[in-house]
């Protein structure tokens, strides 16, 4: 069986198992998979290095706090590879899941640097309890019951994801400016990649749609590694 039957394999999916519609030509399956393949390539190498500079320039509690994040966007960028390159199939449903709740993990995981900055704001750890109460809640609906509220889950992902602006002030104050604006162009980007997301219709949407993640991920990342350089 190979990738490229998707297609055909789709419209016989078991609709009683959750089918997978997954209507993508030959062509927007290997620029997809040349799009993973670049993010976990990059994402793993970026990865790294981080750890690496955190290591050398800041604290062990710095450290974790940069591991909860490196490993909330490694494990983005593995699932969503597997889930979207796998065949048609049962075990596509299932890594579905897997792949939909990685998000909730990424953006919990991508606050969690971010609000340590403001430590001394119990409002701010308050967010960020909250953010990874709301991220645990949304993975279990997401394991528990799939498929059943994915429209309010793209809402919930981008009201989690600006949810950081209730610490605007506070934000401005405590990142530095180059930290700042690659946070804000992530969230943009992010927010931006969900319109080519929904668009189904669209030839190559789902190659936008990772190729917008992909950048919002690499301006966040950027925005890390600005803080720990920052020292």
């Amino acid at each position: 069986m190979t990738v490229f039957r998707l297609k055909q394999l789709a419209s016989n999916s078991i609709h009683a198992t959750g089918a997978v519609l997954w209507n993508y030509d030959r062509t927007e399956l290997i620029a997809d998979g040349i799009v993973h393949i670049v993010g976990i390539c990059f994402g793993l190498v970026a990865a790294t290095a981080l750890i690496v500079l955190t290591a050398v320039y800041a604290g062990p509690l710095d450290v974790a706090v940069v591991s909860v994040y490196v490993a909330g966007l490694l494990a983005m960028l593995v699932l969503s590879a597997t889930y979207n390159l796998w065949p048609v199939s049962r075990a596509k449903w299932v890594l579905r899941r897997f792949d939909h709740s990685a998000i909730y993990l990424l953006i919990a995981a991508t606050y969690t640097p971010f609000i340590m900055e403001l430590k001394d704001s119990y409002f701010a750890i308050a967010l960020l309890v909250g953010v990874w109460c709301v991220a645990i809640v949304g993975i279990w609906l997401k394991l528990v019951y799939p498929g059943r509220f994915d429209r309010l889950s793209v809402g919930l992902y981008l009201a989690m994801g600006w949810s950081g602006m209730m610490l605007y002030n506070a934000v401005v104050k405590a990142l530095p400016a180059v930290a700042l604006g690659f946070v804000l162009a992530g969230g943009i980007l992010y927010s931006l990649g969900v319109i080519f997301h929904t668009w189904q219709r669209l030839r190559f949407q789902n190659v936008i749609w990772h190729c917008f993640v992909l950048l919002g991920a690499a301006c966040h990342y950027t925005a890390v590694l600005d803080i720990v350089l920052a020292g």
